[in-house]
C-alpha cells in the first residue's frame, strides 16, 4: 500500500491533466498558426503554385498517309530514319541544365555544339530559328540524319547520355520513281504555326504542336486526310514539371493514302522531254532579235481528254521536294524564292501565264460562228490587214485566198481572224458600245472558261485574263492617276502614249480587238485553262474541272472514297461546230498543216491527232511557244516562255511524249507492249490484305530519236503589232503587243 496521501496523488495527476492541456492547446495553437500562415498570409502564394499542377501531353506524331500515282507507285511516302531526340524535362533536372550531356552528344553526332542546344531551346517571339516550338513535355528532334553508329554509341552508353533517345522514327520522302520528281504537284510539307494552332482549335481537325501541314501541291489540299491523328499521352504534373501519374493516352491514327490519276513513267517522260526541249532550243537563235533564245520556263499538261483527269504535269523550272523534309536551310529557301533562279516553286502549269497566240484560234472561230459567221463559208486569207495606217500582216505576208474557218485553222491564218474581230467590234459599236452589244468574241472566251479557275484540286490557280471592256474599265481606274502625272512631263513617246491612256485608256480599240482575235494584246491564259479547252473540244464539248486526286483509301485498306471527275459546263457552240473544229484541228497535223512536220509518219488512221500550234509575242521578251494537241484519249498542252514558235520549241517533246504513250517508233509502227499507257487507267490500285497497296516497279524512261530533224514550217504570229500603252504590263508576262 502507498505511503504518499490520496491528496498529493490528485494534486500530480491535476498537474499532468495541466501540462497535457496545455500541450494540446499549444499544438492546437501551432497547428492554427500554420494553417493561417498558408491560408490566409502565403494563400494567394500556395494557390498559384498549385494551379501550376496540372495535365501536360506528350504527342506521337501519325504515320502521313502516302500519296500514290494511279496504279500504285508511291510519289510520297515515309521512311524509317534514325532519329535522335533530347527530353528537355530530364535535361532541366541536372545541375547545368543538360549542358554537358549535349556538349557530348554533339560530338557523337559531328555537329557543334552551340547548333545543338539552339535545337532544343523553346521558341518565343525573340527566339531566332533553330528553336522548339513543340510541347517542351515532349522528345525534341536533335536530328533525323542519324547513322547506326552514332545511334549504338548513344545508346550503348545511356549513362553519358540522360534524357537522349535514337529511335527509328517515320520520315516523310519523295521518291521520285523513274525521276519523276513531280515537285509542283506534290507540294511540300512545314511545322505548323502558332496563328493556325489558334485557328484550327474550335474546328473538326485541330492541329497538334507536332503536326506537318502541306504548304503547296496536293499536300496541302488532301492535307486533312494525308494527316491523320495524332497520338497523346496526357500525364499529371507539378509546377515544377515532375511527372505524378499518366492520366490519359490517346494512341495514333495513321493517314490515309492518296491515289492520284497520275502516272509516275508518263510523268518522267514529261519531265525529261520538257527539260530537253528548253536545253535545245537554248542553243537556237531568235530570228528576230539576233540572241539566243532563253527558254526560262516552261510547263507541260497530259489530261485524259474525256474526263479531266491529269497524267502528267511538270514545270520548270523546278526543286527537288525532299528540300523541305527535316526543316529547308535560310540558304536553300533564299535559293527557292529567288528572281535568279526564276522561282522554281511556282507551279506553271496552274500558274503560268501568258497571250495565247494562235491555240487561242479555236476561241475565236467559235466566236465568229455565234456571231453569225458559217464555219464552212469562205473568208480571204490576204497577206495583210490594214486599220488606218496600220498594217497588219500574215507570217511572211503569205496569203491563201478565200478558205473556210477549218482552213484558217489550219495555216494559221491571222488575217481571217483581225478581220472577224474587227468587224465584231465595229458591230457592238466599236468605241461607243451599243447596250444590247453581243461581244461575242469575249463571251465566248469566257465561256471555254477563260478567264477564270479551272477548280482544278491543287492550291493557287490563276485565273489568267480576258481584257474585255469591263476589264479595260477597271484597269482604266487602276491606273489613270499615274498615266496622267507621267503624260504631264514632257513630249517623249512613252509619255505621249501615257497621256493617251490616261484620256482614253478606258475605250477598247479597234486594234484591242484585231490583236485579241489571234490571242494577243491583253489576253493572258495557262496551261491548265488550254488543257481544258482543248479536252472538251475532243471529248464532244463538256468542260471538266481538271482533278489529281482520284481516290482516298483508309489506312487499313477498307473504305475507299473515289474522287469522280466533275463536269462544269458546255462549249458555248453547237455539236456540229465543234466537229468542225476538231476536223479543222486534224487538218492541222495532215499535209500543208503549221503542224505536219512535227507528226510525220504518225498512225493517223488508227490514232487520230489533232493539233494547234501557237507563237505569242509578249512585251519585252522573246515569243512563248504553245503546242496544243490532242486525241481521242488525250490532251497535251505545251508552252515554253521566251522559247520561240509553237512547233519549233514545244512540238519534238509533245510528238515523244505521243509516242512513249502509244508505244509508237519514228515510223509510227505501234508496239503495244511498250506503250507505258495507251488508254486511260480507270481501276484503283490493288489493296492487300494487310491494307498495303500493291506497287508495280518502273523502269527508267529511255528516249530514243523518233524522227529526223527539218526545216520548221510554223506560220505563226511573228509580225510586229501596233505599239501598246505603257502600264499595260501589269504582271511579269502580259500583252503581246511589241514595240
Amino acid at each position: 500500500m502507498s505511503n504518499i496521501p490520496e491528496t498529493g496523488r490528485t494534486q500530480r495527476v491535476q498537474i499532468r491533466l495541466i501540462v497535457i492541456q496545455v500541450l494540446v492547446f499549444s499544438l492546437l495553437l501551432t497547428l492554427g498558426g500554420r494553417l493561417w500562415y498558408l491560408q490566409i498570409r502565403n494563400g494567394d502564394e500556395y494557390t498559384a503554385e498549385a494551379a501550376g499542377n496540372g495535365v501536360q501531353q506528350v504527342v506521337q506524331p501519325a504515320v502521313r498517309g502516302s500519296i500514290l500515282d494511279a496504279r500504285g507507285v508511291p510519289l510520297a511516302d515515309n521512311e524509317t530514319r534514325l532519329v535522335v531526340s533530347a527530353s528537355r524535362t530530364e535535361l532541366l533536372k541536372m545541375k547545368d541544365d543538360g549542358v554537358g550531356v549535349l556538349t557530348r552528344l554533339a560530338d557523337v553526332l559531328d555537329m557543334k555544339a552551340q547548333d545543338v542546344r539552339d535545337k532544343v531551346r523553346l521558341c518565343d517571339s525573340k527566339t531566332p530559328q533553330p528553336c522548339w516550338n513543340g510541347s517542351p513535355y515532349q522528345p525534341i528532334p536533335v536530328t533525323d540524319e542519324a547513322t547506326t553508329q552514332q545511334a549504338l554509341q548513344i545508346r550503348e552508353r545511356a549513362e553519358d547520355f540522360p534524357g537522349i533517345t535514337a529511335e527509328p522514327t517515320a520520315v516523310r520522302r519523295y521518291a521520285a520513281p523513274g525521276k519523276a520528281k513531280t515537285a509542283q504537284v506534290l507540294g511540300y510539307l512545314s511545322p505548323v504555326t502558332d496563328e493556325e494552332i489558334q485557328k484550327a482549335q474550335d474546328g473538326p481537325s485541330p492541329y497538334l504542336r507536332s503536326d506537318q501541314v502541306g504548304r503547296s501541291g496536293i499536300e496541302r489540299t488532301y492535307d486533312k486526310e494525308l494527316r491523320g491523328k495524332a497520338g497523346v499521352t496526357r500525364y499529371e504534373v507539378d509546377n515544377l514539371g515532375r511527372v505524378m501519374g499518366e492520366a490519359e493516352n490517346d494512341p495514333a491514327v495513321p493517314g490515309s493514302n492518296l491515289v492520284t490519276s497520275l502516272d509516275a513513267r508518263v510523268q518522267a517522260v514529261a519531265e525529261y522531254e520538257l527539260a530537253q526541249a528548253m536545253k535545245t532550243v537554248r542553243q537556237e537563235t531568235d530570228k528576230i532579235t539576233g540572241r539566243k533564245y532563253e527558254a526560262d520556263s516552261g510547263a507541260v499538261v497530259v489530261m485524259e481528254s474525256k474526263t479531266g483527269r491529269i497524267v502528267s504535269m511538270a514545270s520548270q523550272p523546278d526543286y527537288d521536294p525532299n528540300d523541305w523534309v527535316g526543316g529547308i536551310s535560310g540558304k536553300q529557301y533564299a535559293k527557292l524564292t529567288s528572281k535568279k533562279s526564276n522561282y522554281p516553286l511556282l507551279n506553271r502549269g496552274i500558274q503560268g501565264q501568258a497571250p495565247a497566240g494562235s491555240i487561242f484560234k479555236v476561241v475565236s472561230a467559235s466566236a465568229a460562228v455565234r456571231g453569225g459567221h458559217a464555219f464552212n463559208d469562205r473568208y480571204n486569207c490576204s497577206s495583210s490587214y490594214s486599220l488606218g495606217s496600220q498594217t497588219f500582216a500574215n507570217f511572211e505576208s503569205q496569203g491563201h485566198g478565200p478558205i473556210t474557218l477549218g482552213d484558217a485553222l489550219k495555216y494559221s491564218c491571222n488575217t481571217v481572224f483581225y478581220r472577224l474581230g474587227h468587224e465584231e467590234w465595229a458591230k457592238d459599236g466599236g468605241i461607243e458600245p451599243k447596250k444590247d452589244a453581243k461581244n461575242w468574241f469575249y463571251r465566248t472566251a469566257r465561256d471555254f472558261g477563260l478567264g477564270a479557275e479551272t477548280g482544278i484540286d491543287l492550291p493557287n490557280e490563276v485565273k489568267g485574263r480576258i481584257p474585255d471592256r469591263q476589264w479595260k474599265q477597271d484597269f482604266w481606274k487602276a491606273n489613270k492617276d499615274s498615266w496622267c502625272k507621267e503624260g504631264k512631263k514632257g513630249g517623249t513617246y512613252v509619255q505621249q502614249i501615257a497621256y493617251e491612256s490616261c484620256l482614253e485608256g478606258n475605250q477598247l480599240k479597234a486594234y484591242d480587238s484585231i490583236n485579241y482575235a489571234i490571242g494577243q494584246g491583253d489576253v493572258l491564259v495557262t496551261p491548265i485553262q488550254m488543257a481544258t479547252a482543248y479536252a472538251a473540244i475532243s471529248n464532244g464539248g463538256t468542260l471538266h474541272a481538271p482533278t489529281v486526286g482520284k481516290a482516298v483509301i483508309s489506312p487499313d485498306g477498307k473504305s475507299v472514297r473515289e474522287i469522280k471527275p466533275k463536269a462544269t459546263g458546255k462549249l458555248p457552240v453547237d455539236a456540229q461546230t465543234v466537229k468542225d473544229l476538231d476536223k479543222g484541228l486534224r487538218s492541222v497535223v495532215e499535209p500543208g498543216g503549221t503542224a505536219a512536220w512535227r507528226f510525220g509518219g504518225w498512225p493517223q488512221d488508227k490514232i487520230p491527232m489533232r493539233a494547234k500550234t501557237g507563237t505569242a509575242q509578249v512585251y519585252g521578251k522573246q515569243t512563248t511557244s504553245w503546242f496544243a494537241t490532242y486525241t481521242d484519249d488525250y490532251t497535251i498542252v505545251m508552252t515554253i516562255s521566251q522559247g520561240g514558235t509553237g512547233s519549233g520549241a514545244s512540238g519534238p517533246a509533245v510528238r515523244k511524249i505521243y509516242d512513249a504513250l502509244y508505244g509508237l517508233d519514228a515510223e509510227g509502227n505501234q508496239d503495244v507492249k511498250k506503250a507505258l499507257l495507251p488508254k486511260p487507267q480507270k481501276a484503283l490500285p490493288k489493296v492487300q490484305p494487310d491494307g498495303s497497296i500493291y506497287a508495280p516497279k518502273i523502269k527508267p524512261y529511255n528516249p530514243v530519236p523518233t524522227q529526223p530533224e527539218g526545216q520548221e514550217a510554223d506560220p505563226e504570229n511573228l509580225v510586229p503589232q501596233p505599239p501598246g500603252q505603257p502600264g499595260l504590263t501589269g504582271s511579269p508576262a502580259t500583252t503581246g503587243r511589241r514595240p
